[in-house]
Formats: C-alpha cells, sequence, structure tokens
C-alpha cells in the first residue's frame, strides 16, 4: 500500500504558492523524516500570471516527482479551480480563497475568505500564503505542526518570524474551528 500523498498549490504569481510549495516540501523532508518531491511551474507572467506547485510526499521511494491525482488542492483563483479540480481524486479535499474562487464545482469544499483572514490576523494580504499552509496541515495532518511551525520560522525573512508564525496559527485554528463545527 503506497503511503503517497499529493498535493497541488495553484493560483496567481506573487500569492507565494511556490514558497508554500517549497515550506511544505521542507517540513515533511527536513522535520518529518518523510520523502518529497515538489516541482513548480508559471504562466508567461511572473505577477498576476498562472502559477503552481507541486509537493509529493511519501514514506517510500518517489518514482514520479508530479501530481498525476491530488489529494489536496488550493486553489487561490478562480482560473486555477477551473483548471485543476479535474486534477482531484474523488475523495480529495479542495480548499478555496472564497473571496477569489466563487464558481466551485462540489460542495464538498473548504470555502473560507484565506486572504481577509490574513489581513486580519496580521495587517497584510500577502500572508495568506501561510494562513493557507495552516489551514491545510491542521485539515489533513499531512506533517506535523511542529515541522510547519519549524519550517515557516526557518524560512520567514529576517524580523518577520513571529508575524509568519502569527499567520500559520490562524490557519491552524480555522482548520480547528472547520472541524468542530464538522465543515
Amino acid at each position: 500500500m503506497s503511503t503517497r500523498y499529493e498535493v497541488l498549490l495553484a493560483g496567481q504569481g506573487g500569492q507565494g504558492l511556490i514558497l508554500a510549495g517549497v515550506i511544505l516540501a521542507e517540513a515533511a523532508a527536513t522535520y518529518d523524516g518523510k520523502n518529497v518531491a515538489q516541482t513548480q511551474s508559471y504562466g508567461p507572467a511572473a505577477r498576476g500570471g498562472a502559477c503552481k506547485a507541486e509537493v509529493v510526499i511519501s514514506d517510500e521511494r518517489i518514482d514520479y516527482p508530479k501530481v498525476t491525482e491530488a489529494n489536496l488542492l488550493l486553489a487561490l483563483s478562480q482560473e486555477a479551480c477551473d483548471k485543476y479540480c479535474q486534477d482531484l481524486r474523488q475523495d480529495g479535499v479542495l480548499i478555496v480563497d472564497s473571496i477569489l474562487v466563487h464558481q466551485v464545482p462540489t460542495a464538498r469544499a473548504y470555502r473560507v475568505p484565506i486572504t481577509k483572514i490574513a489581513e486580519e490576523a496580521t495587517g497584510r494580504r500577502l500572508m495568506a500564503n501561510i494562513v493557507a499552509l495552516g489551514l491545510m496541515v491542521g485539515l489533513t495532518g499531512i506533517v506535523s505542526r511542529e515541522a510547519i511551525e519549524s519550517a515557516v520560522a526557518a524560512r520567514a525573512p529576517t524580523g518577520t518570524q513571529e508575524l509568519n508564525l502569527k499567520a500559520l496559527h490562524a490557519g491552524l485554528q480555522l482548520a480547528e474551528n472547520l472541524k468542530v463545527r464538522g465543515h
């Protein structure tokens, strides 16, 4: 039985999704001791163009580094949701930013105002990627809380560690609230 877990983070350039993918991969590999493959792609424009990060996490050797059927899809734009929803497993977890994604093809999605929560928690909409990481980890347990905290702290630019951890904890708390409410 394979322990392969595939994550697809998709949206627009400038939303920090590539960095979020790198942080998730580091949390799994460096702090949880898993095997990881992380890839990324950008559209023709750096800011505002389409981008995605793929993270494959496994207890076993990874023979193919790309997502084939995502266990988890984070969509931070309508275009990303439209384009990648068909790549989500039947039993996969879909998380969308309800501020940016208005049409979702399944009722099972977590519709969360991620950018609004980032702004409320940190004063910065650009922290949405870190809030999303907390939400993803809190809902799925894909990496340990300690691992994601360590990876976020290690990647945070000098002087922003506390702010990044605040954003992460806002996402983790949001996940707990969603689980208590039964989604």
